[in-house]
């Protein structure tokens, strides 16, 4: 039984490690740069500054397959994947529109721009100028997955209806965590107003 105990105790120990480390290694990353216009009980209205993403489009409304294709050819991009070989810092967050194909993007750090960008290895990957926008924002935490999106989605919109606030069709969610962060996790479902 003491074995028991003591196995238990270093995964433990193992895992509040791997969540420290995990939280340490967000502090710095650049994120996609927004102010707050106003606060509602259950979501903010926002401003955000243009901005240039790194972006793949992939053929599906599924949460799960879009994220994990979309993450893995942006993740190979910008861990060397290009035709300098250069590693490009992570941003946060991984953002995907919400539509019949899904559009998995990363924001590029501020010290790129399109001419110093190294051109990606795959030919699928492209360079998007996002304009300046006003959206809405509803935040939700844990595990995102196809249906937690749809509700928040439908959510945020009742709640824009409610409030008589005009609305856009462009729904994207950001998801802000790694995915071995087990604490803490952040999501949000944004709507361009109009």
């Amino acid at each position: 039984m003491k074995i028991v105990y003591i196995i238990l105790g270093v995964i433990a120990l193992l895992f509040i490690i791997v969540q420290i480390w995990a939280v340490s290694t967000r502090t710095g990353i650049e994120s996609y740069p927004f102010t707050v216009e106003k606060k509602f009980d259950n979501f903010e209205i926002r401003n955000y500054e243009a901005s240039l993403f790194t972006s793949v489009k992939i053929n599906s409304k599924d949460y799960k397959e879009a994220s994990s294709k979309g993450f893995s050819a942006l993740g190979g991009y910008i861990f060397g994947a290009n035709e300098t070989n250069e590693k490009i810092s992570m941003t946060s967050p991984v953002t995907m529109s919400l539509g019949d194909t899904m559009e998995v993007m990363f924001l590029v750090p501020k010290d790129y721009n399109k001419d110093n960008l190294p051109k990606p290895n795959q030919s699928d990957i492209s360079f998007k100028d996002e304009p300046a926008k006003r959206v809405a924002a509803i935040t939700f935490g844990g595990w995102a997955d196809s249906e937690k999106i749809e509700k928040y989605k439908k959510e945020l919109i009742s709640l824009l209806d409610k409030e008589g606030i005009s609305f856009t069709n462009e729904f994207m969610f950001m998801g802000y965590n790694p995915p071995f962060d087990m604490i803490g996790r952040k999501n949000e479902v944004i709507v361009v107003l109009d």
